[in-house]
């Protein structure tokens, strides 16, 4: 879990792996190819309209899920959606994006570690790993 992100970031319930993962998995294996794609606002109102209890924080959990145990291979997402690429191309493009992305925050943490230094008094402490 991410701290201040309890909810969020929790393991997924029985509730959710049970009713609402393959829900999920049959709606998104549908979604090939850009111009299908859906946007987690959407799968949450339908589920919703449909009687599942869900809101989008855990649908993106649910999503997340999917992703990262390789359960629908080729599911990206962008602004416009979650779909399944079609192209190696476009898993590349994605890939190099998220890249990008964790490149991003990467250096605002280390911008807040040195902040945090600067702030507190341990600007001259040396770096992690290093004597000098």
């Amino acid at each position: 879990m991410l701290k201040g992100f309890d909810k969020e970031t929790q393991p997924l319930t029985e509730y959710e792996e049970k009713e609402l993962l393959p829900v999920i998995l049959a709606g998104l294996k549908t979604k090939t190819g850009k111009e299908n794609a859906v946007t987690n606002r959407t799968i949450v109102m339908r589920l919703t309209i449909a009687g599942y209890k869900i809101d989008e924080a855990r649908c993106r959990k649910i999503i997340n899920h999917i992703r990262t145990t390789d359960a629908l291979p080729g599911l990206i997402a962008t602004s416009g959606g979650y779909f399944l690429a079609t192209t190696e191309a476009e898993l590349m493009d994605y890939e190099e994006s998220l890249l990008g992305r964790e490149n991003a925050i990467k250096e605002v943490r280390l911008a807040i570690a040195r902040q945090r230094r600067i702030l507190y008094g341990d600007a001259q402490k040396p770096k992690e790993g290093t004597l000098f």
